[in-house]
């Protein structure tokens, strides 16, 4: 059985295959390649959907954010999860209004919007992944298992 200090684990491989099922679709796009596209995007609102799970079921148990490090990576640490935080909101927002014009077929606004959705998820998964390294293995509490 998985403990809940190991779901900082599970959360940072789905940041890591959300990364690879976004430039797979990027690729696929830029490509010409429609149902590529659509398939990658398939794979990644899953991972998504899977991701907020997870990660609501670590932070119901586990709390907030632990994180080790003194001096000057302290703030460093935090403007970046505030950052984080502050992005996977938006991402959030902005990916089922991404979607949904997709689905409805009005591509002109689905592309207006993918523009500034996909860099967006993109930094929110790479930071996600940074925030992981820094807290679980880089600065981690003394004793907190992880």
């Amino acid at each position: 059985m998985i403990a809940v200090h190991d779901l900082t684990h599970v959360l940072a491989v789905l940041n890591a295959a959300t990364i690879v099922a976004l430039v797979v679709a990027y690729r696929r796009i830029r490509a010409g390649d429609r149902d590529g596209h659509r398939r990658a995007m398939m794979v990644a609102i899953a991972i998504g959907a899977v991701f907020l799970a997870v990660y609501l079921t670590y932070h119901a148990f586990a709390g907030l954010a632990k994180f080790g490090g003194e001096g000057a990576i302290r703030p460093i640490y935090f403007t970046l999860l505030a950052v984080h935080v502050v992005m996977a909101f938006a991402v959030a927002v902005l990916v089922p209004i991404t979607v949904w014009n997709a689905l409805t077929g009005r591509f002109a606004v689905h592309r207006r919007f993918a523009r500034v959705t996909y860099p967006s998820w993109m930094f929110v998964a790479v930071s996600g992944l940074v925030v992981y390294g820094m807290a679980v293995h880089l600065y981690p509490l003394p004793g907190a298992g992880g």
